[in-house]
């Protein structure tokens, strides 16, 4: 049942918490610069970015009085990119990746996702903390619209959860199921308004990009963190709507494939 999910996160939480412990510890010790690759990766995607396509696009961002408008909209977008990417893929390997702690130990496999959300959650946090620090930079602040920014990011979180199991336990018994989830999370990233802006598509796929869930979700981050107005809200009940519907059908093909699963591995 749900309640039992629940309580064995709660009950191993001394488990997830090490595990990620572990995680930073194993990632950064033997590096110089530490934590800060945590930031300067990402970051240096976004600038990359920016430069290269802030000249072609600076003209259209209507709303923002910046000449570094583009990069603030190419940052805005990614830190909701970033959680939904880091979560969605390691999730899809969340079950072949720990097969020798599946096989050795008896534990719920679901302290396993657990993990993956809190360790992405951290690396989402130094990003945003290092973002907002860019645009103190850039003259940019965001306001006190950032209450809502949890709201946005927990339905990146479901939906990135549920899509990850659900494909993460399939990856179990066909593992091309990896390879083919990189190639679409590449095609997700240009369908969704990160590099671009909804208004420069033609009227007909503006509708229809709508499709995407994480459409609405981006948008709300760009309210908050470019225009610091009141996120749309009713842009979520999509997004909501399908992050239920995926983490019902992971959990419901986790429990059926969960005996199994120690087997095939």
């Amino acid at each position: 049942s749900d309640e039992r999910l629940f309580s064995n996160i709660y009950t191993y939480r001394f488990f997830i918490v090490n595990s990620v412990k572990n995680e930073f510890i194993t990632k950064f010790a033997k590096s110089k610069l530490g934590v800060a690759w945590a930031i300067l990766h990402p970051l240096a995607q976004v600038l990359i970015y920016a430069t290269i396509l802030s000249s072609v696009l600076s003209a259209k961002l209507p709303g923002i009085d910046s000449k570094y408008a583009y990069a603030i909209y190419l940052m805005s977008g990614m830190l909701c990119w970033m959680l939904f990417s880091e979560i969605f893929s390691r999730c899809i390997g969340i079950f072949t990746d720990n097969a020798n702690i599946i096989k050795k130990m008896s534990f719920p496999k679901i302290v396993l996702p657990a993990t993956v959300v809190l360790s992405s959650a951290i690396n989402n946090l130094i990003l945003f903390v290092s973002i907002a620090v860019v645009f103190a930079f850039l003259g940019h602040f965001a306001g006190v619209n950032l209450i809502f920014l949890p709201i946005f990011s927990l339905v990146t979180v479901m939906l990135a959860v549920g899509f990850g199991l659900f494909f993460g336990v399939i990856n179990v018994f066909m593992r091309d199921v990896g390879q083919i989830i990189a190639i679409v999370l590449q095609f997700l990233f240009w369908l969704t308004p990160i590099v671009y802006m909804t208004s420069i598509l033609p009227p007909n796929l503006q509708e229809l990009i709508y499709i995407n869930p994480l459409v609405g979700v981006v948008s709300g981050y760009h309210d908050i963190l470019i225009y610091d107005k009141m996120p749309d809200f009713s842009l979520l009940i999509y997004p909501a709507f399908i992050s239920a519907a995926s983490l019902g059908a992971a959990f419901f093909v986790y429990k059926r494939a969960e005996e199994e699963m120690a087997d095939v591995l």
